[in-house]
């Protein structure tokens, strides 16, 4: 167990449609909830009343661009107030399926200026520990998409799926990225994140 009083860590997982990245945020969660950390899982948009607002609008109908934005970054600030910022202050580890990451990404293949994006997140939000970011050439992706039974999305044509997996890259220099190649097995994947996150716990 954690030394008392030990902050949590921010485990953030990112990538495209495809990679399989809600299976992994899963498994990476239960495996340290089994090594005896306390852990709370989540994701982006949360569960909260902007949050459902979001998933509600992507199956019955997509908001205006400048309504949906202002809806994520509201969700965002209410998300980490509320939820997440108490969870880490408490020694509690965070994983977290999406963050402001997909934010400059898809809201970037709708049109706003990334860069303008990732200050106005940054602003508030803070950068996580660890970033894993899940890496799949898209012709891939595609195909998983395709073989899970999904209709592809705006947001799953091509040309949108490079863009956003060339913004997730575009970090990757960054001290908290770690890119994970997304073809291994689920296994071998969990194997190497598990590896990586328990070596900063």
């Amino acid at each position: 167990m954690e030394a008392e009083n030990k902050r949590g860590l921010l485990i953030v997982v990112e990538g495209i449609d495809g990679t399989g990245k809600s299976s992994q945020v899963q498994l990476l969660a239960d495996a340290l909830r089994s090594s005896g950390h306390d852990v709370l899982q989540d994701r982006q948009p949360s569960d909260g009343p902007f949050g459902k607002i979001l998933r509600k609008s992507m199956t019955e109908g997509r908001l205006a661009p400048d309504e949906e934005l202002e809806l994520f970054h509201k969700d965002r600030r209410q998300h980490l107030e509320d939820v997440i910022l108490p969870a880490l202050d408490s020694g509690t580890h965070v994983v977290l399926d999406r963050y402001y990451f997909s934010t400059m990404a898809y809201q970037g293949a709708n049109g706003y200026d990334v860069a303008e994006l990732r200050a106005t997140n940054e602003a508030f939000a803070p950068a996580p520990d660890i970033l894993f970011i899940l890496d799949l050439d898209v012709d891939q992706a595609l195909k998983r998409i395709g073989h899970r039974g999904d209709e592809a999305n705006a947001f799953e044509q091509r040309d949108a799926l490079q863009f956003c997996r060339d913004v997730f890259l575009s970090v990757k220099e960054e001290a908290y990225a770690n890119v994970i190649n997304s073809e291994p097995s689920m296994e071998e994947i969990h194997r190497e994140m598990l590896s990586i996150a328990q070596a900063a716990i």
